[in-house]
Formats: structure tokens, C-alpha cells, sequence
């Protein structure tokens, strides 16, 4: 069986996102090139059948393309981060087709870039703002991302089963955990916070009552329907999958329609944070700010910790009660935060009124014991 060199560069890649994204980057570098072909597979083929007869060829044009984006990078039209991504997919390619390159030679001399990006997390006013759009799903979505620190290509594999609630001694359920990548090769364990396990239910409730079978297998994220026509195409009974790219265009619609999102300003080429990277750097900071160890959040965020991944072992108990610790400092409502420490209070003045009535007791016995010895 004969399988083309693209199929062979999918397969490389897991993630529906990468797969994307390093689609497009493939198909600028052909473009680049002016390499024919009505389709990036047509492309393929061709870049890789002139690879084969003269493997200096495709060399001497990665060259090229380098030495084009080198040029932007001094005109600061792009960063030295930007132009290794794009290396990353033509690299990719290349090793998937057998074509071998000295990428040595290649990129020698290329700036790594900064490993990170100026941009902010949003603050808990923003957040605010943006989960007041009116799309039922933004708030599962947003406060599931806040509390738990996901990627979105996570959304491509979650279904209602992979939120598992979590409850305490008195049978209350407290948080939820969630399994991240269920049944892949990179799946992790993560926890959401009480409000967002909240909305998520309140989320699936409403679409059982509108004629959905919800089942345990039931994607976590779905279409919208048409509520004004009772029959037709779009009915809450036909649930078709929400794809990462259709939560990403949801959370940029929420943002400018909030206010949150500006044109940007003549220079500018950046938003001040990312639409859904941002949420993943919120987690990151907020449980720092509520006191979790800097190896747990790495843990819960999926995150290689060098050597440690070894040797630290962390329990799920260990990392919920951590997390626990930080769950305030992720919670988005405000009216969330006053009912624990209401609930806190009410605990406490139930211990202070027991260790009232247990020194009552105490002063009862005792004057019962004076008045029998007065009595004797």
C-alpha cells in the first residue's frame, strides 16, 4: 500500500490543532516556493518527487526560504520565535518523506527567540466581562479553562463521563476531576473548580430538557439549535461535536462583543493576551496565588518537570488537596467566593457553640457536685 508523504505527516501529529497548524505553515513554505499544485497534497507530491532526484535542490530551498524570513526578523516583521515554527513543519515533512537534510548547517546562526510571549493572563474583571456573553456555553467553557488549565485541543476529546465530581465527608460535592486526553497516550488528570463542575451540569441539564439523550459519552461541547422551530435541521436531538476551532471562534466573538477586544493600535501586532492560551496561563498564576506547590501546578498542567518526572510522585489525593487550597483564588463569581466563606463561618460558629455548651456542661457538673457535697 502506497501512502502519500502527506497522510505520513498527519500521522506524525496527534493533536487536530498542530495538525493545522503545522498544515498551514507547510503550505506557506510551498507557496513560497511557487511549488504547483490545486491542493497542499498536489504540493506535496511534487516538492517530494523533485526531493528525491536531487536532495540539494530541496536543501538550497529551505535555504532560501530562511534567508527570506531572516530579513523579516531584522525589520522586526516577524520574531526568530515565528520563523523556527515555521522549520518545525518543513523539518517534519522532510524526516516523514526521507529526505534527508543538514539542518545543522540550516540553522546555525538563527536566533532561538524568546521562549515565551509578552502578553498578559486577563484579569478577573475581563473574565467577568466575557462570561456575561449571551451564549449558554460560555461559561461552561470559560470556567472550565480558568479552573483547570487545559489546551484547547482538549476540548476535542472531552466527553461528560471525563468530568468525575468529587465530593467530602458529608456527601457535598466540593470540585470535579477531569481526565484530559481520555484514553490517548498523553492523558493527565486535572481538577475543575465547583463553580465551573456547576455550569457544566447546568449546561447538560438544559440540554436533556430540550430533547438531547445525554449519556456519559455525550460530548462536553455541542452545537446551539434553533429553539424557535420545533422540527427541522439544528435540533437539540441531533448533537454534533463543538471542534476546537468552533470554541476558539466563540471565545474571540465573546471577546469583541464585550468590549474586551480592540482593533490594535497602528504598530501593534499583538493582542495584549491570547484568546485561549490566556486561560491556561490564568490557572498558572491564580493557583501560584493561592499557595499550591510550583511542582503540582506543573503536574495538573501537564507540564515535564526535568528529572522530577521520575522520581515525584504525587498522589490524586495529594494534588486535590493542593489544589483545594488555590480553588478560591480560581473561582470567577464573586457570589462563589461569599458562599464559602459563609459556609466557613457557619462551620465555625458550630464549633465555637459545641465548645460553648461542652463548658456549660462542664460548670453544671461542677455546681451539682458542690451542692452534693454541701448536702453530705
Amino acid at each position: 500500500m502506497n501512502i502519500d508523504s502527506y497522510t505520513m505527516f498527519l500521522h506524525a501529529m496527534k493533536s487536530p490543532v498542530t495538525k493545522a497548524k503545522y498544515s498551514r505553515r507547510l503550505e506557506m513554505f510551498f507557496d513560497f516556493l511557487k511549488i504547483p499544485g490545486e491542493s497542499i497534497e498536489e504540493q506535496c507530491l511534487t516538492f517530494i518527487n523533485n526531493g528525491r532526484n536531487n536532495v540539494n535542490w530541496v536543501f538550497t530551498n529551505i535555504l532560501k526560504f530562511v534567508l527570506f524570513h531572516k530579513e523579516r526578523i531584522h525589520k522586526k516583521e516577524i520574531s526568530g520565535a515565528t520563523l523556527i515554527n515555521y522549520l518545525k513543519a518543513i523539518k517534519l515533512f522532510c524526516e516523514m518523506s526521507d529526505l534527508s537534510i543538514n539542518w545543522k548547517k540550516i540553522t546555525r546562526g538563527l536566533s532561538r527567540g524568546k521562549r515565551y510571549a509578552n502578553d498578559r493572563i486577563p484579569t478577573l474583571e475581563e473574565v467577568r466581562k466575557i462570561v456575561e456573553y449571551p451564549d449558554r456555553r460560555i461559561k461552561p467553557i470559560v470556567y472550565t479553562m480558568c479552573s483547570s488549565g487545559i489546551r484547547l485541543g482538549a476540548w476535542d476529546y472531552l466527553r461528560w463521563k471525563h468530568i468525575i465530581p468529587i465530593r467530602n465527608d458529608k456527601n457535598e460535592i466540593i470540585a470535579a476531576k477531569i481526565r484530559v486526553y481520555a484514553d490517548e497516550e498523553e492523558e493527565y488528570i486535572s481538577f475543575i473548580s465547583l463553580e465551573a463542575y456547576s455550569h457544566l451540569k447546568e449546561w447538560m441539564n438544559y440540554r436533556k430538557e430540550a430533547g438531547e439523550l445525554v449519556t456519559e459519552e455525550s460530548w462536553l461541547m455541542r452545537n446551539l439549535w434553533d429553539v424557535t422551530t420545533p422540527t427541522g435541521k439544528g435540533l437539540a436531538t441531533i448533537p454534533v461535536k463543538l471542534k476546537p476551532s468552533g470554541i476558539k471562534r466563540l471565545m474571540e466573538r465573546a471577546l469583541w462583543a464585550q468590549g474586551i477586544r480592540t482593533k490594535l493600535a497602528e504598530g501593534k501586532k499583538r493582542h495584549e493576551f491570547q484568546v485561549d492560551h490566556g486561560y491556561r496561563k490564568f490557572f498558572k498564576t491564580r493557583c501560584e496565588l493561592g499557595g499550591m506547590k510550583p511542582i503540582n501546578i506543573e503536574k495538573l498542567l501537564s507540564h515535564s518537570t526535568g528529572i522530577s518526572d521520575s522520581y515525584y510522585r504525587a498522589t490524586e489525593q495529594e494534588l486535590l488537596d493542593d489544589y483545594l487550597k488555590a480553588m478560591d483564588s480560581l473561582t470567577i463569581d464573586e457570589r462563589n467566593k461569599l458562599k464559602k466563606r459563609i459556609d466557613k463561618l457557619e462551620e465555625k460558629n458550630e464549633d465555637a457553640e459545641y465548645v460553648i455548651k461542652g463548658k456549660l456542661q462542664e460548670k453544671d457538673e461542677q455546681i451539682n457536685q458542690l451542692i452534693k457535697k454541701q448536702e453530705k
